[in-house]
């Protein structure tokens, strides 16, 4: 079990991400209120103005390219594809939650859960793929190892 850990914590780091990823594929148009919600409440000097003046203007491409990164990061973790850069790609989208979204939170401890997955796609990046992933085999392309 030691020895595969880090392959089921990958996969289910993924599922994680598969899961936010899911419930954007039918549409962003539910994020406009968290983002415009998140910029009023936002604490951070200089990020508080960036996402006033330049996010919720412009929320579209970044709600798709959070929707997008989400769903790379997932199937890549899934797969055991460039598990390393993926965990990095988890572990920004994380940051981005964790900085943004969780502001607008009133619970605390739910506010914890953003938090927290920082840490997870960070222990992703340190403990590698594992062995149960596809970049292990020879036929795929160095880059996605």
């Amino acid at each position: 079990m030691q020895e595969v850990w880090p392959s089921l914590f990958r996969i289910a780091v993924g599922l994680y991400w598969l899961y936010f990823a899911s419930q954007k594929w039918q549409g962003i148009g539910w994020m406009k209120p968290v983002l415009v919600a998140s910029a009023r409440v936002n604490p951070i000097p200089g990020l508080h103005e960036f996402l006033v003046s330049v996010v919720v203007p412009n929320w579209v491409p970044f709600a798709l390219a959070q929707s997008v990164g989400e769903t790379v990061t997932a199937v890549l973790l899934i797969l055991g594809l460039a598990g390393r850069w993926a965990g990095v790609l988890g572990l920004l989208l994380a940051a981005n939650l964790a900085l943004t979204v969780a502001f607008a939170l009133n619970d605390d401890g739910f506010r914890w859960l953003y938090y927290l997955a920082v840490l997870v796609n960070a222990q992703v990046i340190v403990s590698g793929p594992g062995p149960i992933a596809l970049g292990r085999f020879g036929w795929v392309p160095a880059l996605l190892h």
